[in-house]
């Protein structure tokens, strides 16, 4: 199934992250586009969600110098917007894989596209990532451990069902018993036409 390719490469994205654990250290992605285009985008996606957390981690910092925190939000504006990116990317690879289907006439559109239920998938790994270390940390207090024990184990009961409901959605795409519709976000913000801070600075 879709989810479980899925699934295993947000972890051992994670995992390859931690051996490192800086968000300074060079990004080097373990599928070639060319032979695997979605695990490439896959592994891409999580990288920079990864990072992300690191920053969002960061950032706060009560003690964070403002001259570094500035600099730190660029940095996580920069990596929205490639997130932003890279999932449009993915629905542009379900598209052009389920082009030749022949949508019943009954099919119905999902709510959410695939992409964008594979970015909560991936958030989501990272949730359970840092759960899971929370349950196991020696310096926490039992309370602590078991109160986030039960949190795990309703991340994991989520990944669950987010994953069948993933596979459940490619399955009706594939079957023409729903079809895809993708709006791209149109960001705001980061345009210097649209936003009118940037735009004044012209």
């Amino acid at each position: 199934m879709f989810s479980e390719k899925a699934n295993t490469i947000f972890q051992d994205v994670i995992k390859t992250y931690k051996v490192l654990n800086t968000v300074d250290q060079p990004f080097k992605n373990k599928f070639d586009k060319n032979d695997d285009l979605i695990a490439h985008l896959l592994y891409r996606k999580s990288w920079i969600d990864t990072v992300q957390w690191a920053y969002e981690d960061i950032i706060r910092d009560p003690n964070i110098d403002p001259v570094a925190a500035l600099k730190l939000k660029r940095m996580i504006d920069a990596s929205n917007q490639d997130r932003t990116d890279t999932v449009e990317f993915i629905d542009s690879y379900f598209l052009e894989k389920y082009n030749d289907v022949d949508v019943k006439p009954n099919a119905k559109i999902n709510s959410e596209s695939p992409a964008w239920a594979i970015d909560r998938l991936s958030i989501l790994a990272l949730k359970i990532y840092h759960m899971h270390i929370e349950t196991v940390r020696e310096d926490a207090s039992e309370a602590h451990k078991s109160a986030c024990q039960i949190k795990l184990n309703v991340l994991l009961e989520q990944r669950t069902d987010l994953s069948t409901a993933i596979d459940d959605l490619l399955e009706d795409i594939s079957s023409g018993d729903k079809y895809m519709k993708v709006y791209k976000q149109m960001k705001m913000y980061n345009d210097d036409e649209l936003n009118p801070v940037l735009r004044g600075q012209k």
